[in-house]
Formats: C-alpha cells, structure tokens, sequence
C-alpha cells in the first residue's frame, strides 16, 4: 500500500499546503480520501484528474470536502464525462454538499458524477482491494475514523477526533496510524475533546501498538517541531510529519 499526502494542514493551509486529504494506492487502485482545499491540485502531480477510482469523505467540515465542489464540476463538464465513481461519504457530509450545487437555473445533482454511500461509523466496506474498517470518533460532527487493510497490512487514519478508545481499536497492530494533531499541550489549559494534542496521538499509537505514528492536520501556527517533541514523550517508535507530496510505503 502506498499512502500519499495530499494535504497536511489543519483548518486552513499555509502558503503552498492544502488541508487534510490522502491518496492511497494499491494494485493500479486510486483511492482518494477527504479532499481539503487544495487536495485536487495536489492530486493531479500524483495522478491524472479522473484516475480516482472512489473517494472517502470522513466527515462534513469544510477542510475536509472542499474540494469535493471542484472535482464534482471537473467530472461534470470536462468533455470527458467520465463514468461515475464510489463516493463513500460520513453521514450528513451530503447535507453540507448539496445545497451549495444549486443555482439559479438548474439543480447540479452529485448522483450524475458519484454513486453515493452514507456509511455509518461502525461499517466495514469493500472497496477494490481494500478493507475498509469504520469506527465513530470524538468531534462535533458525525465523523468516522477508517481502517484500510490490503494484503496483511494496515494504515489507519483518526479524521478529526478528540481522544477515544475507538481510535485506538481502529489502530490496533496498524503499520501506520495517520492522527490528528490540532493542538498542543497548554499548562493549565484544558483544551476542547473534540481534537488530539500530538501526545495524545502518540498515546494513541502506543496502547494501540502501531509500528509508525504520522501527524497530521496540524494548523499553519503550530510549531512542527514541538508538535513532534511532544509525540515522542508518549510514543517510541517512528514519527513521521506529514507533508504535501510526502508518499509513505506501508507494508
């Protein structure tokens, strides 16, 4: 399995990032998962715009499906046309998409580009060579975390979450977990369960036993090199910062 970073960036980008996004591949598959501002740009240096085979949406918040809007007009009106792909979606991501392909002349319907699945957090899916595994996670919308296993191996991705024991099982022996890292420690402060610290997600890693800790979704202000400091005091293994265009090989 090859995972590439589309997106690193928590809430907005810095100049030249995007939010969160993924690509993973596996034998000729192109799975895409959330699609952050700035995620189809990235995509295309990686592979061409309607080589995506099915996407996943984690959750409805803007910096996870912006892009969605932008690559729903690409399959649109490119004289392309190209047939319609999986889009696996967390409940009431369609709620939030919807409404906004609605102009004054004509209703713009997701249907005519994607076929559409509302996954429940809890669900297992097949999707071409992946396993996908869904488990709930801590934020202020429906949100699901995700598994992908593909030949005895396993990459599992938090999404947006605050700290939860469901996280954990969904890593459980993965080769990579790719987690949030919002915040960091504030003394003193108690800071909102609906995002991780960068230790919580190396807590995270460790109760779970993932081989390699990524951190991801980290907003513009942060200090990387903190946020990887503070990952290290609760996780031994490697740790890897997630950057635009970085490809990670797991397995």
């Amino acid at each position: 399995m090859e995972v590439v970073i589309l997106g690193a960036h928590g809430t907005w980008p810095s100049a030249g990032g995007a939010t969160s996004g993924l690509l993973l591949r596996q034998d000729g598959f192109s799975l895409w998962m959330d699609a952050g501002t700035g995620t189809l740009a990235n995509l295309q240096q990686h592979i061409g715009l309607f080589d995506v085979d099915a996407m996943v949406i984690s959750h409805s918040h803007p910096d996870h499906v912006t892009d969605l809007y932008a690559y729903y007009f690409a399959r649109m009106f490119s004289p392309e046309h190209p047939p319609n792909i999986p889009l696996l979606v967390a409940p009431k991501v369609m709620d939030r998409v919807n409404p906004l392909l609605t102009d004054d002349q004509a209703d713009l319907r997701v249907a005519e580009c994607f076929d559409v699945v509302e996954v429940q957090p809890g669900e297992e899916h097949r999707i071409g060579p992946f396993r996908m595994v869904t488990a709930p996670m801590r934020h202020t919308v429906p949100t699901i975390g995700v598994r992908m296993e593909a030949d005895g191996f396993a990459m599992a991705y938090s999404a947006d979450t605050g700290p939860t024991e469901e996280l954990v099982g969904l890593a459980r022996g993965a080769d990579l977990l790719i987690a949030e890292a919002s915040y960091q420690e504030r003394s003193g402060t108690e800071l909102p369960p609906i995002h991780l610290t960068a230790k919580q997600g190396g807590e995270a890693a460790t109760e779970a036993g993932a081989e390699r800790l990524m951190l991801t979704h980290i907003r513009p202000y942060l200090d990387r090199t903190r946020s990887r400091e503070e990952a290290s005091t609760s996780f031994d293994g490697e740790i890897l910062m997630a950057e635009e265009h970085q490809v990670v090989k797991v397995g």
